[in-house]
């Protein structure tokens, strides 16, 4: 897992939809939420790709589980920010299901490339 380029692994690849459909989300929020609710959806979406390729590019297993670790916490505060958006009226049902489904994948594909990385060591 170390040698590969983080832009092959399939967890960073649908880490960066779920950002881009975060952020294609947040445009039709409230404009009063600019420096809130919407800044910090994208801010912890864009976290995930983000620690997936900084683990990876570390080239250490220890890092690379750690920063795993973070990707996914970045992601169930991104899980729990759709349902308050949900709440709030700001995300349809749809909407809300749809990024809580891609969110749904990413976290397997975390929780697996974590998983694997464990029955190395």
């Amino acid at each position: 897992m170390a040698g590969k380029n983080y832009r092959d692994l399939i967890a960073w690849q649908r880490a960066m939809d779920f950002a881009v459909a975060v952020y294609e989300a947040t445009k039709a929020f409230p404009q009063e939420e600019r420096y809130g609710l919407t800044s910090q959806l994208r801010r912890c979406s864009v976290s995930i790709p983000s620690n997936i390729a900084e683990g990876q590019g570390r080239r250490n297993d220890g890092h690379f589980k750690h920063s795993l670790q973070m990707a996914h916490g970045s992601l169930c505060e991104a899980e729990a920010q759709v349902l308050l958006a949900q709440r709030l009226g700001f995300l349809k049902a749809e909407a809300a299901d749809r990024l809580l489904d891609q969110a749904g994948e990413v976290g397997r594909l975390v929780t697996g490339l974590t998983k694997s990385l464990e029955a190395r060591s």
